[in-house]
């Protein structure tokens, strides 16, 4: 048996329980436009964006193209795609699923501290951590961290260990969008020592030191969209660490030296964090 002819008769397997697939050629991509779907003649899925009408028979749309169609799977455009394929990839979203996709082992300590065990996927590089429920796709939310659901292809690799569990609001959190200012709010940093009263539930004190760590890596990252980068990862550190009061004055200023380093005005900087802390209830 060919490595081809156990992608597809896995992928039939995969489809048949619910899952939707598509096939991926060399390089871990999807397979491009078809000559009557480029440039989006056929009226659909533009840029892979959302489903639209077209009724195209080959794999020529990403993650849109993927299916639990029996039929479709082995039609022969398919089976023809099928025999180009090196892996097999899958739309979580459409599943009703969330894969968050940890891409090396600093990203894989963040996730086994701050959040709830679920179904665990080895990867080459990290893991891949699967949550029932689905939401917005994002890359790149913290370093080596990407979110991959609606509008998002993953790869599968296995079925995993563990067992699933609910999609957490800490995931959630790292996708917001940033809400217009609340109200004026001074230049200086006024977070307390302890931001929250909650028990602290991370099991060892390097973990804060590590989210903060990677927090400035993203600030100091980002290329673009500062500000809202700014106040995602603000966002993001107080999910996990706003309601235990694992926060101190010092780790905020690190944070907020590393968003005026990219230009980010101390004004913009506190504007963010309050409005962060209003979005989380603190």
């Amino acid at each position: 048996m060919t490595q081809q002819t156990l992608l597809r008769r896995v992928a039939l397997s995969l489809a048949a329980a619910g899952l939707p697939v598509l096939p991926l050629r060399r390089g871990k991509a999807p397979f491009g436009n078809c000559h009557q779907c480029a440039n989006n003649a056929c009226g659909g899925r533009p840029n892979m964006k959302t489903a639209g009408p077209c009724r195209c028979p080959r794999v020529c749309h990403a993650w849109a193209a993927a299916t639990t169609d029996l039929d479709v799977l082995s039609s022969p455009a398919w089976v023809a795609a099928w025999r180009r394929a090196v892996c097999i990839a899958y739309h979580p979203g459409a599943a009703g699923l969330t894969v968050v996709d940890l891409d090396h082992a600093a990203a894989v300590d963040w996730a086994r501290e701050g959040l709830p065990a679920t179904r665990v996927v080895e990867t080459t590089r990290g893991e891949h951590w699967i949550y029932r429920g689905a939401m917005s796709s994002h890359n790149a939310v913290l370093p080596g961290v990407d979110i991959k659901s609606t509008m998002s292809y993953a790869r599968y690799l296995g079925p995993g260990t563990g067992t699933m569990t609910d999609l957490p609001d800490t995931v959630r959190a790292l996708a917001m969008k940033e809400p217009s200012p609340l109200r004026p709010a001074p230049h200086a940093i006024t977070v307390p020592a302890g931001v929250g009263g909650e028990e602290c539930r991370h099991r060892t004190p390097a973990y804060l030191d590590r989210g903060i760590a990677m927090a400035e890596q993203r600030i100091t990252e980002a290329s673009s969209a500062i500000h809202a980068t700014v106040y995602r990862t603000f966002l993001a550190v107080l999910s996990t660490h706003g309601r235990c009061g694992c926060l101190t004055d010092v780790h905020v200023a690190r944070l907020f030296t590393a968003a005026q380093a990219k230009g980010e005005s101390p004004r913009h900087c506190t504007d963010a964090w309050t409005n962060a802390r209003t979005r989380l209830g603190l």
